[in-house]
Protein backbone atom coordinates (compact mmCIF):
# COMPACT_ATOMS: atom_id res chain seq x y z
CA UNK A 1 0.00 0.00 0.00
CA UNK A 2 1.47 3.68 -1.00
CA UNK A 3 1.27 5.76 2.36
CA UNK A 4 1.16 9.77 1.38
CA UNK A 5 3.43 11.74 4.00
CA UNK A 6 5.96 8.97 4.13
CA UNK A 7 8.74 7.20 2.18
CA UNK A 8 7.93 4.26 0.08
CA UNK A 9 10.08 1.47 -1.37
CA UNK A 10 8.55 0.99 -4.85
CA UNK A 11 9.34 -1.18 -7.51
CA UNK A 12 9.70 0.81 -11.39
CA UNK A 13 7.17 -0.50 -13.67
CA UNK A 14 7.32 1.39 -16.46
CA UNK A 15 9.21 4.42 -18.65
CA UNK A 16 7.02 7.12 -19.54
CA UNK A 17 7.55 10.81 -21.60
CA UNK A 18 6.98 12.00 -18.17
CA UNK A 19 8.79 9.53 -16.20
CA UNK A 20 8.85 6.70 -14.08
CA UNK A 21 5.50 5.22 -13.16
CA UNK A 22 5.96 2.85 -9.27
CA UNK A 23 4.40 0.61 -7.34
CA UNK A 24 4.02 -2.69 -5.96
CA UNK A 25 2.68 -5.30 -8.09
CA UNK A 26 2.68 -8.15 -5.51
CA UNK A 27 0.22 -6.04 -3.04
CA UNK A 28 -1.58 -4.39 -6.23
CA UNK A 29 -1.50 -6.70 -9.14
CA UNK A 30 -3.93 -4.73 -11.19
CA UNK A 31 -1.74 -1.25 -10.90
CA UNK A 32 -3.86 0.38 -9.45
CA UNK A 33 -2.07 2.54 -7.59
CA UNK A 34 1.14 3.26 -9.88
CA UNK A 35 2.33 6.32 -8.78
CA UNK A 36 4.53 9.42 -11.05
CA UNK A 37 8.00 10.04 -10.19
CA UNK A 38 8.80 12.68 -12.83
CA UNK A 39 11.51 12.85 -15.33
CA UNK A 40 13.54 16.22 -13.11
CA UNK A 41 13.56 12.99 -10.29
CA UNK A 42 14.26 10.22 -12.92
CA UNK A 43 17.89 8.62 -11.72
CA UNK A 44 20.50 8.35 -14.34
CA UNK A 45 20.50 4.68 -14.73
CA UNK A 46 17.89 2.34 -13.59
CA UNK A 47 15.93 -1.03 -14.28
CA UNK A 48 12.79 -2.14 -14.74
CA UNK A 49 11.36 -3.73 -11.54
CA UNK A 50 14.55 -2.45 -9.37
CA UNK A 51 13.63 -0.71 -6.07
CA UNK A 52 13.40 3.02 -5.10
CA UNK A 53 13.06 4.49 -1.93
CA UNK A 54 10.80 7.75 -2.51
CA UNK A 55 8.81 9.85 -0.33
CA UNK A 56 5.19 10.62 -1.66
CA UNK A 57 3.16 13.95 -1.44
CA UNK A 58 0.64 15.78 -3.03
CA UNK A 59 1.72 17.76 -5.90
CA UNK A 60 0.04 21.76 -6.84
CA UNK A 61 -3.25 19.90 -8.54
CA UNK A 62 -3.26 17.95 -5.72
CA UNK A 63 -1.94 14.27 -7.14
CA UNK A 64 -0.31 11.98 -5.28
CA UNK A 65 3.68 11.87 -6.81
CA UNK A 66 7.14 10.77 -5.91
CA UNK A 67 10.09 12.81 -5.30
CA UNK A 68 13.41 11.86 -4.25
CA UNK A 69 13.82 15.42 -2.33
CA UNK A 70 14.08 14.65 1.22
CA UNK A 71 11.48 15.87 3.34
CA UNK A 72 12.27 18.23 6.74
CA UNK A 73 8.99 16.24 8.36
CA UNK A 74 6.93 12.89 8.18
CA UNK A 75 3.06 12.31 8.67
CA UNK A 76 2.89 12.04 11.77
CA UNK A 77 5.77 13.54 13.51
CA UNK A 78 7.29 16.92 14.66
CA UNK A 79 9.34 19.70 13.07
CA UNK A 80 10.62 23.07 13.51
CA UNK A 81 9.37 24.61 9.89
CA UNK A 82 10.11 28.35 8.47
CA UNK A 83 7.05 30.09 6.88
CA UNK A 84 7.44 30.93 3.08
CA UNK A 85 4.50 33.10 3.18
CA UNK A 86 1.11 33.72 4.42
CA UNK A 87 -2.33 34.83 2.76
CA UNK A 88 -5.91 34.87 3.74
CA UNK A 89 -6.03 30.57 3.95
CA UNK A 90 -3.27 30.72 6.60
CA UNK A 91 0.71 30.13 6.78
CA UNK A 92 2.82 28.04 4.31
CA UNK A 93 6.00 26.40 5.56
CA UNK A 94 9.12 25.41 3.86
CA UNK A 95 9.38 21.83 4.72
CA UNK A 96 11.89 20.93 1.75
CA UNK A 97 9.21 19.88 -1.27
CA UNK A 98 8.72 22.05 -4.79
CA UNK A 99 4.85 22.86 -2.71
CA UNK A 100 4.97 24.12 0.48
CA UNK A 101 2.82 22.41 3.37
CA UNK A 102 -0.13 24.67 4.80
CA UNK A 103 -1.21 25.82 8.48
CA UNK A 104 -4.11 26.64 8.27
CA UNK A 105 -5.48 29.61 11.01
CA UNK A 106 -7.18 27.31 12.94
CA UNK A 107 -4.58 25.23 13.43
CA UNK A 108 -1.81 28.07 14.44
CA UNK A 109 -1.37 28.31 18.14
CA UNK A 110 -0.63 32.01 17.73
CA UNK A 111 -0.32 34.02 14.09
CA UNK A 112 2.14 33.03 12.13
CA UNK A 113 5.07 35.06 11.09
CA UNK A 114 6.86 35.32 7.66
CA UNK A 115 10.21 34.22 8.03
CA UNK A 116 9.96 32.37 11.69
CA UNK A 117 10.43 29.37 12.65
CA UNK A 118 7.61 27.27 14.22
CA UNK A 119 7.03 23.73 15.49
CA UNK A 120 4.86 22.10 14.34
CA UNK A 121 2.91 18.15 13.70
CA UNK A 122 2.48 16.94 10.41
CA UNK A 123 -0.94 15.31 9.86
CA UNK A 124 -3.52 13.86 7.13
CA UNK A 125 -6.38 16.19 7.46
CA UNK A 126 -9.33 14.00 7.35
CA UNK A 127 -12.00 16.06 5.19
CA UNK A 128 -9.71 16.72 2.77
CA UNK A 129 -7.40 14.09 2.77
CA UNK A 130 -4.05 16.57 2.67
CA UNK A 131 -1.21 17.04 4.14
CA UNK A 132 -1.60 19.90 6.53
CA UNK A 133 0.87 20.97 9.78
CA UNK A 134 -0.36 22.21 13.06
CA UNK A 135 1.36 24.07 15.96
CA UNK A 136 -1.26 23.57 18.16
CA UNK A 137 0.84 20.47 19.25
CA UNK A 138 -0.88 19.50 22.49
CA UNK A 139 -3.44 17.56 20.64
CA UNK A 140 -1.67 15.30 18.96
CA UNK A 141 0.18 14.41 22.21
CA UNK A 142 -1.61 11.84 25.04
CA UNK A 143 -0.97 11.27 28.65
CA UNK A 144 -3.65 8.95 29.46
CA UNK A 145 -1.52 5.68 29.01
CA UNK A 146 2.00 6.01 29.88
CA UNK A 147 4.06 2.56 29.90
CA UNK A 148 7.16 4.66 30.65
CA UNK A 149 9.79 3.59 33.92
CA UNK A 150 12.22 5.88 36.15
CA UNK A 151 15.10 6.36 34.23
CA UNK A 152 14.10 5.06 31.18
CA UNK A 153 16.43 6.82 28.52
CA UNK A 154 13.83 8.81 26.28
CA UNK A 155 13.87 10.97 22.90
CA UNK A 156 13.02 14.69 23.69
CA UNK A 157 11.55 17.57 21.19
CA UNK A 158 12.04 21.27 22.78
CA UNK A 159 8.10 22.46 22.62
CA UNK A 160 8.43 25.59 24.49
CA UNK A 161 10.54 27.31 27.02
CA UNK A 162 8.32 28.91 30.63
CA UNK A 163 9.76 30.44 33.56
CA UNK A 164 8.96 26.94 35.27
CA UNK A 165 11.09 25.43 32.64
CA UNK A 166 11.09 23.76 29.38
CA UNK A 167 8.53 21.82 27.50
CA UNK A 168 9.21 18.92 26.35
CA UNK A 169 7.49 16.01 23.88
CA UNK A 170 8.54 12.85 24.62
CA UNK A 171 8.93 9.55 22.06
CA UNK A 172 6.46 11.76 19.57
CA UNK A 173 3.48 11.03 22.12
CA UNK A 174 3.88 12.41 25.78
CA UNK A 175 3.98 16.05 27.30
CA UNK A 176 6.84 16.03 29.46
CA UNK A 177 8.92 19.22 31.74
CA UNK A 178 12.30 19.98 32.32
CA UNK A 179 12.81 21.84 35.32
CA UNK A 180 14.78 24.76 34.27
CA UNK A 181 17.01 24.95 37.83
CA UNK A 182 18.09 21.57 36.62
CA UNK A 183 19.10 22.57 32.95
CA UNK A 184 22.34 24.50 32.29
CA UNK A 185 22.69 24.99 28.73
CA UNK A 186 21.53 27.76 27.75
CA UNK A 187 21.10 27.60 24.29
CA UNK A 188 18.45 25.23 24.20
CA UNK A 189 15.80 25.99 21.87
CA UNK A 190 12.32 25.24 20.47
CA UNK A 191 12.44 21.99 17.98
CA UNK A 192 16.13 21.08 19.30
CA UNK A 193 15.96 17.42 19.84
CA UNK A 194 17.82 15.93 23.40
CA UNK A 195 18.44 12.47 24.49
CA UNK A 196 16.76 12.28 28.54
CA UNK A 197 15.70 10.78 31.10
CA UNK A 198 12.45 10.04 33.08
CA UNK A 199 12.63 11.06 36.29
CA UNK A 200 9.05 10.92 37.81
CA UNK A 201 5.92 9.83 36.48
CA UNK A 202 3.00 11.77 38.66
CA UNK A 203 -0.72 10.43 39.98
CA UNK A 204 -1.47 12.75 37.20
CA UNK A 205 0.12 11.56 34.56
CA UNK A 206 2.14 14.74 34.34
CA UNK A 207 6.08 13.49 33.18
CA UNK A 208 9.23 15.18 34.52
CA UNK A 209 12.20 14.60 32.96
CA UNK A 210 16.35 14.78 33.01
CA UNK A 211 18.99 15.45 30.71
CA UNK A 212 21.01 13.66 33.58
CA UNK A 213 21.08 9.63 34.21
CA UNK A 214 18.94 9.17 37.00
CA UNK A 215 20.02 8.13 40.99
CA UNK A 216 23.64 6.33 40.97
CA UNK A 217 24.11 5.93 37.34
CA UNK A 218 24.39 9.72 36.88
CA UNK A 219 27.67 9.66 39.13
CA UNK A 220 30.20 8.45 37.72
CA UNK A 221 30.72 10.66 34.48
CA UNK A 222 29.89 13.41 36.62
CA UNK A 223 32.53 12.61 39.06
CA UNK A 224 34.64 12.15 35.63
CA UNK A 225 33.78 15.93 34.97
CA UNK A 226 35.05 16.72 38.21
CA UNK A 227 37.81 14.88 37.95
CA UNK A 228 39.04 16.17 34.46
CA UNK A 229 38.50 19.82 35.52
CA UNK A 230 40.54 19.02 38.37
CA UNK A 231 42.99 18.04 36.47
CA UNK A 232 42.73 20.60 34.04
CA UNK A 233 42.55 23.02 37.30
CA UNK A 234 46.12 22.21 38.85
CA UNK A 235 44.60 19.82 41.27
CA UNK A 236 42.16 22.43 43.28
CA UNK A 237 38.38 23.90 42.43
CA UNK A 238 37.66 26.78 45.47
CA UNK A 239 33.80 24.26 45.36
CA UNK A 240 32.54 22.13 48.18
CA UNK A 241 29.33 21.19 49.61
CA UNK A 242 28.74 24.90 51.24
CA UNK A 243 28.97 26.61 47.64
CA UNK A 244 26.45 28.24 46.37
CA UNK A 245 24.48 26.62 43.84
CA UNK A 246 25.54 28.96 40.77
CA UNK A 247 28.74 29.02 41.37
CA UNK A 248 28.41 25.19 41.28
CA UNK A 249 26.73 25.68 37.68
CA UNK A 250 28.92 28.12 36.37
CA UNK A 251 31.75 26.17 37.08
CA UNK A 252 30.66 22.59 36.23
CA UNK A 253 27.23 22.85 34.79
CA UNK A 254 25.98 20.67 37.30
CA UNK A 255 22.86 21.01 40.01
CA UNK A 256 24.50 21.61 43.66
CA UNK A 257 22.85 17.72 44.38
CA UNK A 258 24.15 16.26 42.18
CA UNK A 259 28.03 17.88 42.46
CA UNK A 260 27.25 16.57 46.22
CA UNK A 261 26.66 13.35 45.37
CA UNK A 262 29.25 13.10 42.85
CA UNK A 263 32.21 14.68 45.31
CA UNK A 264 30.45 12.14 47.97
CA UNK A 265 31.75 9.11 45.48
CA UNK A 266 35.04 10.33 44.54
CA UNK A 267 35.63 11.37 48.19
CA UNK A 268 34.86 7.75 49.02
CA UNK A 269 37.19 6.33 46.30
CA UNK A 270 40.20 8.48 47.99
CA UNK A 271 40.63 10.30 44.83
CA UNK A 272 39.96 14.20 46.10
CA UNK A 273 40.09 15.68 49.48
CA UNK A 274 37.32 18.11 50.74
CA UNK A 275 38.74 21.26 52.86
CA UNK A 276 36.93 23.82 53.97
CA UNK A 277 38.48 25.89 50.81
CA UNK A 278 37.39 23.53 48.08
CA UNK A 279 38.32 20.24 46.87
CA UNK A 280 41.81 19.10 46.10
CA UNK A 281 42.93 15.99 43.55
CA UNK A 282 44.74 12.94 45.19
CA UNK A 283 48.01 12.88 43.45
CA UNK A 284 47.20 10.03 40.91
Amino acid sequence: MIEIGKYNTLQILRDTKVGLFLGNPEEDPDGIHDILLPNKYVPHEFEFGQDLTVFIYLDHEERPVATLLEPYILLNEFALLRVNYTNQVGAFMDWGMEKDILVPFKEQARPMEKGKRYLVYLYMDEKTNRLVASSKTNQFLNNDNISLERGEEVELIVSHITDLGINVIINEQHKGLLYKDEVFDDSIRTGDRLRGYIKLVRPDNKIDVSLEKIGYERIEPNSERIMDELRASRGFLRLNDNSHPEDIKTVLQMSKKTFKKAIGALYRDKLIEIKDDGIYLVKE
